[in-house]
């Protein structure tokens, strides 16, 4: 098993990687729309944040030597259902393969965020 590091991703803030490696796939631990180095939750609505989470998970993919086209499995977090079709918008713009995928909207996000994704690729 290899633990993924990239300075280009948001660091972890408690007792987890960025991502893990284990038989050929890619395991990451959910974004959020923390701009790396600032540190900071990008504002803006759910389009900037889901576009951020999304270069965030860029990085990590691109550090495992990866791409979005490889992508197999995702699982989304919206703070707000009423969000759904305008964070599908940018969700198209990277997962072109259309892998599968959950979609929940959950009470609370960490940082009060709109939105978070997770997923598992191919490497």
């Amino acid at each position: 098993m290899q633990t993924v590091f990239t300075k280009n991703a948001p660091a972890a803030i408690g007792p987890y990687s960025q991502a893990k490696i284990v038989g050929g796939l890619l395991f990451t631990s959910g974004q959020i729309p923390v701009d790396p180095e600032s540190g900071e939750v990008v504002e803006g609505g759910i389009e900037a944040q889901t576009e951020r989470v999304c270069l965030n998970l860029a990085s990590v993919l691109k550090e495992a030597g990866t791409t979005f086209e490889k992508v197999v499995k995702t699982t989304c977090f919206l703070a707000d259902m009423g969000d759904f079709a305008a964070f599908n918008a940018v969700y198209a713009k990277y997962f072109t393969e259309k892998p599968a995928r959950s979609c929940v909207a959950v009470k609370a996000l960490p940082k009060g965020v709109l939105a978070e994704i997770e997923l598992i690729a191919e490497l």
